[in-house]
């Protein structure tokens, strides 16, 4: 499907805004309200919006301490990398977590009720089949800024 900047715009706005009346929408990207809601039903037509949803401030209804970890395992291979993913996917306090190259294999986001039940799942995370060589804690001390759950027009410019 190909994709105009007026598609890309609407995109962008339900990204940020996925609440916004087909009014506000429509005057917002220059058109009118028929031509921009066919707009934004082909889009969902075609699964290129697969829904919309809220985002929630979890830290207003639970206290967390968030904690970014480096993790490099002993073994590189599709095994080791296949193990210790399926152990992110089954531990809930993971809310990230991404394979990158450059001296370590991932980067993970733990949200755990406390340092020390952190330190908990990393001990159990050690002692378990994981396969992990080193890690590196960073306590958050202050969150700076939050990415938005969407992007920019511009990410699909060059």
């Amino acid at each position: 499907m190909k994709l105009d900047r007026y598609d890309l715009k609407i995109l962008e706005i339900l990204s940020q805004d996925g609440r916004i009346t087909k009014s506000k929408l429509a005057e917002a990207i220059n058109l009118s309200v028929s031509p921009c809601w066919e707009r934004v039903r082909r889009l969902e037509k075609a699964g290129i919006i697969e829904g919309y949803s809220a985002r929630i401030n979890a830290a207003a209804l639970v206290k967390h301490t968030p904690v970014w970890v480096q993790i490099e395992l002993q073994a590189h291979n599709a095994a080791s990398f296949a193990r210790f993913e399926a152990l992110v996917h089954d531990t809930p306090e993971v809310t990230e977590c991404v394979a990158v190259g450059g001296g370590v294999d991932y980067l993970i986001k733990v949200e755990a009720d406390s340092i020390d039940a952190y330190q908990r799942l990393i001990d159990a995370w050690l002692t378990s089949d994981a396969g992990i060589e080193r890690y590196f804690t960073y306590i958050v001390t202050k969150s700076v800024k939050r990415p938005p759950m969407g992007f920019s027009p511009d990410d699909f410019v060059g």
